[in-house]
């Protein structure tokens, strides 16, 4: 048995899967068994896009490492193989540090297995609710200025909200789900960061809204969820933020859908797009949390 560990900003946290070594399966269809996200095209070593970092634990052993023609040359188009690299693995069976994972199959070993992810994709948007084209919440935006600062107005408060969370978290003692606030209120304070770029490159000053300009007095990535629950369970957790995110794309997307300005449906239409990924990635991190949650059960049944 070999312990393959994945690690990417695409997942909420590594994962380690045990893997038969000798049945000549790929790292890719090892990731794809177990809902890993390490993009892929062409899956026949042409293309480049399953391109991963293999770390190997015990660096002094030799693997019997078969690199084929075809991923030398993407390897070598991509540089990220070397020609030391490549004389050590045909001369010394020693590994290169990147592999296709199309190409790379699981052997008797231990390994981390990291990738970035392709952040060039295009994602698809998620389904909307049928009152998505009208819904701004109550809110009325008139102006580039006034649009810009209410979306920093939500991203603010989205990451304090999940700051808090971790805090009362913390407090009740789930550690597990406290540190998975935490990684959303860090990625909530990265989307504050790129709102007030913008707001810098249209030489808007910052005047935020109150939080009564929203129904409920609510921003619309705020969860539901205020106080420490230590019931709560990570997939729980992640369930909330996902509805947050939701609701934060219907906000922008409705913006974009009905303002008469182009210059506010121009860059309202550039929120979306990045709210779209995000919630794609909360939906990533769901079924990941799920399929863990169904080996641990099949583990306990077997």
């Amino acid at each position: 048995m070999a312990n393959v560990t994945f690690s990417s900003p695409l997942m909420p946290r590594d994962l380690t899967v045990y893997a038969v070594a000798g049945e000549r399966g790929t790292l890719l269809a090892l990731a794809k068994a177990n809902n890993i996200p390490i993009p892929f095209d062409c899956q026949d070593g042409e293309c480049g896009s399953c391109l991963v970092e293999v770390v190997h634990y015990s660096p002094t052993v030799r693997y019997g490492i078969a690199l084929t023609e075809k991923e030398k040359e993407i390897l070598r188009q991509l540089g990220k193989i070397t020609k030391q690299e490549i004389m050590d693995a045909e001369v010394n069976d020693m590994p290169p540090r990147h592999r296709l994972a199309c190409q790379c199959f699981v052997r008797d070993e231990d390994i981390a297995v990291v990738f970035e992810g392709d952040v060039t994709k295009p994602v698809k948007g998620p389904a909307l609710s049928i009152a998505a084209a009208i819904y701004k919440g109550g809110v009325g935006i008139q102006t580039l200025d006034q649009f810009l600062n209410y979306a920093v107005k939500v991203e603010e408060d989205a990451a304090v909200h999940f700051e808090e969370l971790a805090e009362r978290m913390n407090a009740c003692g789930n550690s597990d789900v406290a540190a998975l606030f935490a990684q959303l209120g860090s990625y909530s304070r990265l989307h504050l960061e790129e709102a007030k770029a913008r707001c810098a490159k249209y030489e808007v000053v910052e005047n935020l809204p109150a939080s009564s300009a929203w129904p409920d007095n609510t921003t619309p990535e705020k969860t539901a969820l205020w106080a420490g629950d230590p019931a709560l369970t990570r997939l729980g957790a992640l369930k909330a933020a996902l509805q947050g995110e939701r609701r934060g794309y219907e906000f922008y997307y409705a913006i974009a859908n009905t303002t008469r300005d182009e210059n506010i449906r121009k860059v309202a239409k550039e929120f979306v797009r990045e709210e779209a990924e995000h919630v794609e990635k909360l939906k990533q991190w769901i079924e990941q949390e799920e399929a863990a949650l169904r080996r641990a059960a099949e583990a306990v049944a077997g």
